[in-house]
């Protein structure tokens, strides 16, 4: 019975990104644009920056090596504000009509994050260490993260297309209740990439940070 409902979330998932095949692949497009500027931006980085750069980053390191701990809840509430303050943010902007751009520039800017945040970690550790350190730090978390951002984007762009194709108030109103349900729905997965950050990632980096 759980494997039925399993598969039956597999198939409205699929049905949904195959109805919507459009938005989503613009919305990818700006996410991945993110992650090349990210990664162009650090290879293009002054010494005296990517000095400041390496610098954090083994300083980060090497008090945890030091037996400096985490605090796993610390780092779960500042997540959850985060994801808390994107998806008011991207929900906000897109029923606003006129702020759709600036759903296009948050989605972009969090691929700028990313690529950024792997350039650097490659760029220090090389690329067997650095994609090591990747996959216990962001990969995880990422997983569910990075889908959950697109498919709030996604839901933005069509309550925009939407309104702007029907302008009608019931239209308008059947539509702001869809987007703003399906908003929740993506704060709740959202916030399960933030337990997995807190309390998988950070956990694996403390066990693990002796081989970096």
């Amino acid at each position: 019975m759980i494997k039925g409902k399993k598969l039956k979330i597999i198939e409205i998932i699929k049905k949904h990104i195959v109805q919507n095949y459009k938005e989503y692949a613009i919305i990818v497009i700006f996410f991945i644009i993110g992650i090349f500027l990210g990664v162009f931006f650090v290879n293009n980085t002054q010494d005296q920056q990517r000095l400041e750069i390496h610098n954090y980053l083994n300083e980060f390191i090497e008090k945890l090596k030091n037996g400096q701990t985490i605090n796993l809840l610390e780092v779960l509430k500042s997540s959850v504000q985060d994801k808390i303050i994107l998806t008011i943010t991207i929900w906000f902007f897109a029923t606003t009509i006129i702020g759709i751009p600036i759903v296009f520039g948050i989605v972009s800017y969090r691929g700028f994050c990313l690529g950024y945040t792997i350039s650097s970690i490659i760029s220090l550790m090389g690329f067997t260490k650095g994609f090591t350190f990747i996959l216990i730090t962001l990969i995880f978390q990422n997983i569910i993260f990075i889908p959950a951002l697109i498919s709030l984007a996604v839901s933005g762009f069509k309550f925009y297309k939407a309104i702007i194709k029907d302008r009608r108030k019931e239209n308008i109103k059947v539509e702001f209740i869809r987007h703003t349900i399906f908003s929740g729905l993506m704060l709740a997965i959202l916030s399960v990439s933030c337990l997995i950050e807190a309390f998988v990632s950070n956990n694996l980096l403390q066990s693990l940070v002796k081989y970096f």
